[in-house]
């Protein structure tokens, strides 16, 4: 805004976004890891809280009242009151309030790749190996549950990637299961952490091409969320998930210059195979739906306008900066004996 003959510009701080309901929330989608029994019992007792406590319209994947596991054990009889759905077959983006999940990283994860489009909050509690995007302590989970549907809470928004892979004559070679057409273009999902290596699957996406010369290059391109994985393995810096950006880091370049680079958010990255590369290159998004990229196919990569929005413990920055201390023991260290003797030496 203009004040006499200077100009004032007011920029929301990111720290104060809170979650706020219009009206109170009536369904919750429950996302539990697969084949977790340690998971079981959390899972059970959460939603017979949420639909005999909260009287809320409850969620879940078919898969996983399939479990033999709860399907013969009479004491889980109260989940056959639960809704379900199946991915790729049934659309949830009208009928969810928000999202709780049970699990670690890759959990949260699944979850948002569930949403192309917006997402509704999620609510993730640390039951898996990894805690980064989980702040929640299953112990206290009455309480911090009805925080949430009670609404005034602190959100971060977590930014994901929009990711377009272009092939060159797709019509012959078929058109993957997962994909969509569009205009020509095989549409992939929306990403919200990172590029990352075929093997290690759920926690990064990777975009393997050969450029230039044709030296072989290894890429992850990922959101700030996804700074703290792979990426900061491979020599990138950590960013807080509030910093609008996307990071570009190589893996054992073998040019020297090529270290990693942080660009604004909404820019639009391309990367192609070389003409004279040899081989194939494969791209995956989160670990998932893997495809391969042939000569004359390019990539473009730019940010989602569909964030995540995830629930905080306590504040988007106390939160991150937790999770380094926890998962990383970031700038942890033993304590330094005192000094017996305070003399100079």
């Amino acid at each position: 805004m203009r004040n006499g003959s200077s100009w004032k510009w007011h920029i929301q701080d990111p720290a104060s976004q809170r979650l706020t309901w219009s009206k109170p929330p009536t369904s919750i989608l429950v996302i539990k890891k697969i084949q977790d029994d340690r998971l079981l019992q959390p899972f059970k007792d959460l939603c017979i809280f949420l639909m005999e406590e909260k009287d809320m319209i409850v969620y879940v994947e078919k898969k996983v009242l399939e479990d033999p596991t709860i399907a013969n054990d009479e004491s889980f009889g109260p989940l056959k009151k639960l809704c379900t759905f199946r991915e790729g077959y049934d659309d949830l983006s009208d009928r969810i309030d928000f999202i709780i999940c049970l699990g670690g990283d890759g959990t949260l994860l699944y979850a948002s790749s569930l949403f192309q489009g917006s997402v509704p909050p999620v609510m993730a509690f640390h039951l898996g190996s990894l805690g980064f995007l989980t702040p929640f302590n299953f112990d206290t989970y009455q309480s911090q549950v009805t925080q949430v549907i009670e609404g005034n809470v602190s959100i971060i928004l977590r930014s994901r990637l929009k990711v377009k892979v272009m092939k060159e004559n797709w019509e012959k070679r078929g058109c993957p299961e997962h994909a969509v057409e569009e205009n020509g273009l095989i549409v992939t999902k929306h990403g919200e952490n990172e590029l990352g290596k075929r093997a290690v699957q759920y926690q990064v996406r990777l975009i393997l091409a050969r450029v230039g010369n044709g030296s072989r290059i290894w890429v992850i391109v990922s959101t700030p969320t996804g700074s703290t994985a792979y990426a900061a393995a491979a020599g990138a810096s950590m960013i807080h998930p509030n910093v609008p950006a996307i990071m570009i880091t190589p893996i054992c370049p073998h040019s020297l210059s090529f270290r990693p680079i942080v660009v604004p958010a909404g820019v639009d990255l391309q990367i192609m195979l070389s003409p004279d590369a040899r081989n194939t290159a494969w791209i995956s998004f989160d670990g998932r739906q893997r495809q391969e990229i042939c000569h004359g196919d390019s990539i473009t990569i730019t940010t989602s306008c569909y964030p995540v929005p995830s629930i905080c413990f306590r504040d988007p920055v106390n939160d991150w900066f937790d999770s380094l201390a926890e998962c990383l023991h970031w700038n942890v260290r033993k304590k330094q004996s005192h000094l017996t003797d305070v003399e100079d030496y």
